[in-house]
């Protein structure tokens, strides 16, 4: 697998090697101790989630405080989202900015975001199916998320505003300036 670093530090784009022939193709989505060797995050990922949505649905920017706090590795197994991960680990040089990747069916490529970073995504094709493997339980206590189109953030989702479908609860978060709860970068994370 390819590890690709971004602009922020922990954010990585992984490319799996895709073996391919006439009957199709073959990639190992996740190996821990591959993983470990090529990031060096070593994980227990304890929880995988899928979900399916058409076009211009967009989940997020959520996040779960300590102590369960989670990093994520996502993909997408049918159509095309943008992924985006947002710092908002008060004191980090990062803070309030954000990664956004491409990830499609055909490109296979998977989005680790560590702790410490809201999370969300836009589906661009007609529907998609997109998978995430959490290293912590879902704990319906500790939700956290920042509004999707907070203006301080400049995220382009590439689906026009007007086509963009929210659940009835990620369309009133607070900016990520008025949050109440955010992590600080002093935090033992792990």
């Amino acid at each position: 697998m390819a590890v690709i670093k971004t602009d922020i530090e922990g954010v990585l784009i992984i490319e799996p090697k895709i073996f391919g022939d006439e009957r199709g193709y073959f990639y190992e989505s996740y190996n821990k101790e591959r993983f470990f060797q090529e990031t060096g995050y070593d994980i227990d990922f304890v929880q995988d989630n899928q979900s399916k949505s058409a076009y211009g649905v967009l989940r997020g920017l959520h996040f779960q405080k300590p102590p369960h706090a989670q990093s994520k590795l996502v993909r997408v197994v049918k159509g095309a989202v943008l992924d985006v991960a947002v710092d908002i680990r008060r004191g980090s040089p990062t803070f309030g900015k954000h990664v956004a990747v491409e990830l499609t069916e055909q490109n296979h490529r998977q989005f680790f975001i560590p702790r410490g970073f809201a999370h969300g995504f836009a589906v661009l094709s007609d529907e998609a199916i997109f998978q995430y493997k959490c290293d912590n339980l879902y704990a319906p206590q500790s939700e956290g998320a920042i509004i999707w189109n907070d203006p301080d953030l400049q995220i382009d989702w590439r689906v026009p505003a007007a086509q963009i479908i929210l659940s009835e609860k990620d369309k009133s978060h607070p900016a990520l300036k008025d949050a109440q709860w955010l992590f600080d970068i002093t935090e033992n994370l792990y």
